[in-house]
């Protein structure tokens, strides 16, 4: 026979309560279905850019009105690719690449976290943050996640400034900046709070 006390069976309420979490399952559900459409918006891109770069100009026209660019047409009303079209489309490749980054971070860590475990432990598969991941590391690897976003967002205004107005530079830069502010304050408070523990 075991010494070890069996474990107390939880009131019908605290039951309840507990197995509210898995709620959020569709919601982590829809955002497998939003990386997917992510999966769909960037092969859509870079199919558009190789064609481009073969020459067509249906699928140029449709990079320079994705990227937000005003491309020089020339005198038989052909648009030439360019290095700043390229550089744009990419930029916008990276950022897809980038919030899907961030929907993976919040599908697998939130889960995790928030629902139920996944045990995937000594999987050969499982990413390395995924082994000490709780609320608070989630909190900084998002915040950072975003400022990863915000600075693409910023290069791609800076690569195509000359047809964005000067307003929407201003705007775009404070925001970055807040942006910055906020992950060093969560990082700050974060850092506190692990002091505080120890």
């Amino acid at each position: 026979m075991s010494d070890l006390p069996s474990p107390r069976k939880p009131s019908p309420l605290a039951a309840v309560i507990f197995g509210s979490r898995w709620l959020q399952l569709p919601l982590y559900l829809g955002l497998i279905v939003a990386q997917a459409v992510y999966v769909f918006q960037f092969w859509t891109e870079l199919v558009h850019l190789v064609e481009a770069a073969f020459g067509n100009q249906e699928a140029l026209q449709m990079l320079v009105k994705s990227v937000g660019y005003k491309a020089e047409v020339l005198q038989d009303g052909a648009m030439k690719l360019n290095e700043t079209i390229i550089m744009l489309a990419v930029l916008a490749l990276i950022d897809v690449v980038m919030i899907s980054n961030l929907l993976i971070m919040v599908i697998v860590g939130g889960y995790e976290t928030f629902v139920s475990r996944l045990k995937l432990e000594e999987h050969p598969d499982q990413p390395e943050w995924l082994d000490h991941v709780n609320a608070s590391v989630l909190k900084v690897k998002l915040a950072t996640a975003i400022i990863g976003i915000s600075s693409i967002h910023l290069l791609k205004t800076f690569i195509n400034v000359q047809n964005l107005t000067e307003q929407t530079l201003m705007w775009q830069t404070i925001i970055h900046i807040a942006f910055l502010f906020s992950a060093l304050a969560i990082a700050f408070t974060d850092r506190l709070l692990a002091h505080d523990k120890h």
